[in-house]
Formats: C-alpha cells, structure tokens, sequence
C-alpha cells in the first residue's frame, strides 16, 4: 500500500523504502502487542493542537520548534547536539510546541532525543518521523510523542485514516502534511485540525514560501495551518500571517544560531500588531 510512485521524489521513494525495510525489522524485534503495551503504559498526552491555540491567542506566532541533529539537504546542523538544552531553551523563548526529528539514517535522529527533549520541559512534541505502519504510532507514544506527522505524499489515502485513527485513539494529535493542492484536498479529508503545508519541493528540496502564500488561503477556517520550513526572518513571519498560518513549523535557521533562545524569540513575536 505505498503511495503512488508518480508523486514521490527519488529521495523521498528512497526514504520510505528504507523505513519501510527498518520498521519491519524492528516491529519483528518487538512485537504490535508489546508496543500497544508500552504505548499504554506512557505518562499521558500533552495537548499540541490546545498548545499552538494558546500561543495564537495570546498574540504570539505558535512556534513549533524543531530539534534535530542533520538533515539530507542540510548536512550536520548542531554540533554539539543535546535535545534535553535545547528543549529549555526553546521553552524559554514562548515556543508552544517542540518537533523532534526520530529517523537516524537520514536525520542522525532516535527515540531517545525525543523522550530527553519532552522531559526537559512541559512543551508537546511532535514526532517528526516518516510514518507508513500502525507500529510506528504505537511506538510513537510509547516514547512520549503527543503528535504524529503523517507527508500525504507518503501515504495513501487508505493508510493515512489508518494512522490518523491509531493516533486518535491514542489521544495524540495529527499534523496532516502537503506540498500542493491535490495533497492539500486528501488531508482536508481527514479529521485533523493541523494542516502543515511544507515550503519546501520534493524533488529539488528549495524552499519557497509562495507555497504557503498559495495553499494557505485555501484551508477552511475550522483547520489550524501550519507553514513549514524555509522561515528564517521577521518579514518571513509576517509573510506567512499575512497568508492566513500564525502557526510555523522552524527548525535548520534557530540550530544554526547560537542562541537559540532569542532566535526562537524574536520569529515568536514578528506577528504584527
């Protein structure tokens, strides 16, 4: 049930290959029922999407702030890398949420980060992993994740109500990802409120925020957008809430700054008055 090759990008085909390979043998290592186990056995959800309404309605941008070591189109971006500092350090700034990237072979990223990260704080994390097997959303929770993402592009139809509806029963919430209308009106369909609309192009990996200035508009008003990646200044910020998202997914522009506190500050109050 993989999503059709005709919307993957090499990369991205590569990459859920990979997972798919990755998930079947660690799911073999532990087994559904051992995961739903843990799952259950995990401190409570934190509420994300309540996280990011609050931010909004004290008048800040609702920064999700995202925690990874490296990235394909990036290379290593924090070195030296602790989640658990940086987790504090975005709390500090007002961030309402966090954004934990879980995969290893393309992002050097683990369970552990995630896990480190949200005891740091009282933030939400979103785990920022490549999902395509209800395994995954078991093993999501049982490491502490209060949201999932789930790249349309990645996923059928079929297999995103799937995972949506493990999240759901979970008490997790759901960040339904796309890249272009068509991928826009598939998450429309599902019953999540957090629609993340990704700057950046699959198959050349250049960010540009007229996708955000294209797509977010079209959201109904009862869904919460989100525009990610390629948001790096005030005026960038502006841009993006003058669209319609006063949610923003930022992560490669506050790594690579030293204080990661007042970077992650001052995008949290670009919102104009």
């Amino acid at each position: 049930m993989n999503a059709p090759a005709s919307v993957l990008s090499d990369k991205l085909a590569q990459i859920l290959g990979d997972k798919h390979a990755e998930v079947r043998e660690r799911s073999a290592a532990v087994p559904l029922a051992e995961m739903e186990k843990r799952a259950a056995e995990a401190p409570r959800p934190r509420d994300f999407t309540g996280a990011l309404c609050t931010a909004v309605a004290d008048g800040r941008v609702g920064l999700i702030a995202e925690i990874k070591r490296a990235s394909p189109s990036g290379g290593l971006i924090r070195d030296p890398f602790v989640p658990e500092e940086l987790a504090r350090a975005y709390e500090a700034a007002g961030a309402a949420c966090l954004s934990v990237l879980t995969d290893a072979p393309y992002f050097q990223g683990s369970a552990e980060d995630l896990s480190a990260a949200r005891a740091a704080c009282a933030l939400p994390a979103l785990r920022k992993d490549f999902m395509v097997h209800p395994w995954q959303v078991f093993e999501s929770r049982a490491m502490g994740a209060d949201c999932i993402l789930l790249i349309m592009a990645a996923l059928t139809d079929e297999q995103a109500h799937e995972l949506e509806d493990i999240a759901r029963s979970l008490d997790m919430a759901v960040l339904a990802e796309v890249h272009d209308r068509r991928e826009l009106d598939r998450a429309l369909a599902l019953e999540t409120r957090l629609i993340g609309v990704n700057n950046r192009n699959l198959k050349t990996l250049v960010t540009d925020l007229a996708t955000t200035d294209e797509l977010v508009p079209l959201i109904p008003a009862d869904r919460i957008p989100v525009s990610e990646s390629g948001i790096r200044t005030p005026e960038d910020v502006r841009r993006a809430c003058k669209a319609g998202a006063r949610c923003l997914l930022v992560g490669e522009h506050l790594l690579r700054q030293r204080d990661v506190t007042a970077a992650a500050a001052e995008l949290i109050h670009a919102i104009p008055t």
